[in-house]
């Protein structure tokens, strides 16, 4: 477990620069598939499936409230130079709660995403797989957080598209 802790904080950094307008925005996106689009880089080569939440709801003390946030994004991550193949990422956009979990539902089934800063991702490679294949089976993701500020964050996403995406990523980066 403690590699793969290690892998997941290596592969924060490298998110850090590829989440945002620049994973939505940049020339390298190859494909989209309805709600979930796949981008490639080349050096080091690495591939993921990409996309921002349907709805987005905030609250505080059980009131619906306007914060600024980040970008919002739920990813998965291909990085064959480093062993990464099919793993889950989240940003929230803003810094999670110190030592909070997120919580992940995939259309009834629950998972507990551990963070770091603004990035949060399952605890071992075997639950990367889990989740993923629910998400294949499943219509949408809700992923529920809480920032260092106390704000709950809900945070809704699409499935539509999510297998062809995640396909077509993994195919690129084998």
């Amino acid at each position: 477990m403690k590699s793969y802790v290690a892998g997941v904080v290596a592969l924060s950094a490298a998110l850090s620069w590829s989440s945002g307008a620049f994973a939505q925005e940049s020339s390298n996106r190859v494909q989209a598939n309805t709600d979930w689009s796949v981008f490639v880089e080349s050096d080091p080569k690495e591939c993921w499936a990409v996309s921002a939440p349907k709805e987005i709801v905030n609250t505080r003390d059980g009131n619906v409230v306007s914060v600024r946030r980040g970008d919002v994004l739920l990813f998965v991550f291909f990085r064959p130079g480093e062993g990464v193949s099919g793993q889950l990422a989240f940003t929230g956009g803003y810094p999670f709660a110190g030592g909070s979990t997120v919580d992940l539902d995939v259309d009834g089934t629950r998972y507990s995403l551990f963070t770091e800063g603004e990035w949060a991702w399952p605890a071992k490679p075997e639950d990367d797989v889990a989740i993923v294949a629910a998400m294949r089976k499943g219509a949408a993701a809700t992923l529920v957080a809480r920032s260092g500020r106390g704000t709950v964050t809900t945070d809704k996403f699409s499935l539509s598209g999510f297998t062809a995406a995640v396909t077509e990523a993994e195919n690129r980066c084998k």
